[in-house]
């Protein structure tokens, strides 16, 4: 069975959903990495009884380094394939030239790289909107596409159920896109 990372940042809904919809059907997921000591999402891999080491940005000096600490920290496992959900770094060429590694996005690339994709997609006014899963390249969400998503904007729309669409998405297309890759690998 094909072996995944999960890197994570936050609260972890997708690495749960990961968790729910891959581990042990189609991977193993054999660490969850968090950058955020304070993560929600350390409890949810530690609950599915997934490894997690935290790799906390903050102690160091460049992100040249943090990125250095992190490869070896994946390359402990050896695995397979690297999934970012919800993984808020910029990460270097130091990782994306060494790491196998996908990404998911809440929007439809290449609308609205970076950060605050969601709110920054929903002030646009775009009447479609969506997620995308690509690989990791140099580029900030610049990697080819693997998966994109679309729904139509509502007249009454909100940001909250604008948001929700967007988390609904993620959680059908990253682990299609994990199935996918680790059938084909």
């Amino acid at each position: 069975m094909k072996r995944i990372i999960a890197l994570f940042s936050g609260e972890g809904t997708n690495l749960a959903n990961l968790i729910e919809k891959i581990h042990h059907k189609y991977a193993l997921i054999t660490c969850a990495i968090t950058n955020n000591p304070e993560a929600g999402g350390i409890a949810r891999a530690r609950a599915a009884g997934i490894p997690v080491e935290i790799c906390d940005h903050t102690q160091f000096d460049t992100r040249e380094a943090y990125d250095r600490a992190l490869v070896e920290m994946i390359r402990e496992y050896d695995p397979d394939l690297v999934v970012l959900c919800g993984f808020m770094r910029i990460l270097t060429p130091i990782f994306t030239s060494q790491i196998r590694s996908i990404n998911l996005h809440p929007s439809l690339l290449p609308a609205y790289k970076g950060a605050k994709a969601i709110e920054r997609s929903f002030e646009s006014g775009d009447q479609t909107c969506g997620v995308s899963v690509h690989w990791v390249s140099d580029e900030l969400d610049g990697g080819e596409i693997i998966a994109q998503r679309s729904f139509n904007r509502s007249e009454d729309e909100t940001l909250e159920s604008f948001t929700a669409k967007i988390r609904a998405i993620e959680h059908e297309i990253l682990p299609l896109s994990v199935i996918a890759i680790v059938k084909e690998s």
